[in-house]
């Protein structure tokens, strides 16, 4: 049905509007079928190809009914069963393992979901609605705290992958933090600024009723940054008339955010790199070639962190391709890639001869079979690295693999890296809580109106990673793996507090 054109639009404003409405409900019906059939290849070939995994009904029988409510949301399972491979001797422990396997369960529903319609209008007067969500999953450790994630592939099965994670995340900080995660099938790329302010000022309308500093304090993600943190803590304020409360994360130092927030994934992923090369391998990172996959947040200050502390950078990627620096990324490079993605909002492939690396289209990297790495901070989005890629990082001589993203590596790559135990393998649950630690640092530092100092914020940064590094290797063991020592340490946490509130029994 044609679209109803106001009448105030003049006809060729109209039919701009109409060709805008057009393509973007193709745009809309394509990622979702593109989305539908993705979503059904990976269940059936994680079904067929592991028999590890949750989606078999052979393997931890106490899940079927999860499989059974759950078969259309593939990576959500696949989150569920990488942390069950990882705890499975708990579920056999002749004491405790049938109330470990009931908080399992337990904690694999979302304690609330939300779901909501958020109107927005484009710059030629068309409306459009998306959905927004925000799926509060558990609270025994404290308020719900998760980003928010604004890309057209996000529903709730996504949304609750990523919650899932979140929760033993946020446990490994050793703050009081629950786990949560938000968003928007809303598209950021091609918006203008006016589309995205009056966007993120909808979706707060609605995601106002559900927040509270003590209750869900949300974050950003992919899509969700500064600019766009600080649209929604505006409209908060209007709306609420409370000023100051460490009700967002990620907000300006203007208005109560924290020194290093931005940097504080991408630094904490080094941070955790570092104690494991130096106390599993006995080496340091200088010198070392390390690729980074993705150019957003976590990627930019991984990469700038890596570059400090004398590592060469050998690669930054988007989803057009991958930008390999053979010998190294510079400090000029890395300017230069800020001002692409931050400022001019551009891709990788408009940079040309303005940085000393070569563009590849339609690669990541871990498709190019001659990029030879010593350390792998896969920071770009799940799934990125699949068993193919794996194998290839493992014959160009791998020696870790840190995830700076949520579940970057497939059921069949995390089989493959698990097969060499020899090479480091730390999930990012572990790798990339420094953003989380220092969201709840900001949340602290806003209930008792303080303002800290760009070096205590890192100090305690490097406190916080250095703990979770001990309480992964406390957890592994003698012969334990230091992702099982990761999930181990997450799951025991939540398990106990859930026992002592009366929760799981």
């Amino acid at each position: 049905m044609m679209p109803t054109i106001p009448h105030r639009v003049k006809p060729t404003t109209a039919l701009i509007a109409l060709i805008f409405f057009i393509l973007n409900n193709l745009q809309i019906i394509q990622a979702t079928t593109m989305r539908e059939a993705s979503t059904t290849t990976t269940a059936n070939t994680i079904a067929q190809t592991n028999p590890q995994s949750c989606t078999n009904p052979t393997k931890f029988e106490f899940l079927n009914d999860l499989r059974k409510k759950y078969p259309h949301q593939p990576v959500f399972l696949q989150a569920v069963e990488e942390m069950a491979l990882s705890i499975e001797p708990l579920f056999s422990d002749p004491v405790n393992g049938a109330f470990y396997k009931k908080a399992f369960l337990y904690l694999t529903e979302p304690e609330r979901m939300i779901s909501f319609h958020v109107p927005w209008m484009d710059d030629h007067g068309f409306q459009h609605v998306n959905r927004g969500w925000r799926v509060e999953f558990s609270s025994a450790l404290g308020p719900y705290k998760g980003g928010l994630r604004f890309h057209p592939t996000v529903d709730d099965g996504i949304l609750k992958f990523l919650g899932f994670e979140q929760i033993f995340k946020n446990s490994l900080t050793g703050l009081p933090l629950g786990g949560g995660k938000g968003g928007s099938d809303f598209d950021p790329k091609g918006k203008s600024e006016g589309e995205i302010r009056r966007f993120c000022e909808s979706f707060m309308t609605e995601l106002c009723r559900y927040i509270d500093a003590s209750t869900d304090v949300p974050a950003g993600d992919i899509g969700v940054g500064g600019r766009e943190i600080g649209y929604m803590y505006g409209t908060y304020k209007r709306l609420a008339n409370k000023h100051g409360e460490g009700v967002l994360t990620g907000k300006s130092p203007l208005f109560g955010g924290i020194h290093l927030r931005p940097e504080a994934t991408g630094f904490g992923a080094v941070y955790m790199a570092q104690h494991a090369i130096e106390d599993k391998l006995q080496r340091k990172l200088k010198g070392t070639r390390c690729a980074v996959s993705g150019s957003g947040n976590v990627a930019q200050y991984a990469s700038k962190m890596l570059i400090q502390l004398g590592a060469k950078v050998v690669c930054m990627s988007d989803s057009d391709g991958v930008l390999v620096f053979e010998e190294g990324m510079t400090n000029s490079d890395w300017e230069e890639i800020i001002e692409a993605k931050v400022i001019q909002r551009a891709r990788l492939s408009s940079l040309g001869t303005r940085v000393s690396g070569q563009y590849i289209p339609k690669h990541t990297p871990w498709t190019l079979p001659d990029l030879g790495v010593d350390f792998a901070f896969p920071c770009a989005t799940q799934n990125e690295i699949d068993g193919r890629g794996a194998k290839m990082l493992i014959q160009n001589g791998v020696m870790g693999v840190f995830e700076g993203a949520n579940l970057p590596v497939t059921t069949e790559g995390q089989e493959v890296l698990r097969g060499h135990r020899d090479v480091l393998y730390i999930p990012g649950k572990a790798a990339n809580a420094g953003g989380v630690g220092v969201s709840g640092l900001e949340m602290s530092q806003n209930a008792s109106r303080s303002y800290w100092k760009r070096e205590k914020v890192d100090a305690m940064l490097k406190e916080m990673m250095a703990g979770i590094y001990q309480q992964m290797k406390d957890n592994a063991g003698d012969d334990g793996t230091l992702e099982e020592g990761c999930n181990r340490a997450g799951f025991l946490k939540v398990a106990h507090a859930l026992k002592e509130l009366g929760w799981v029994y």
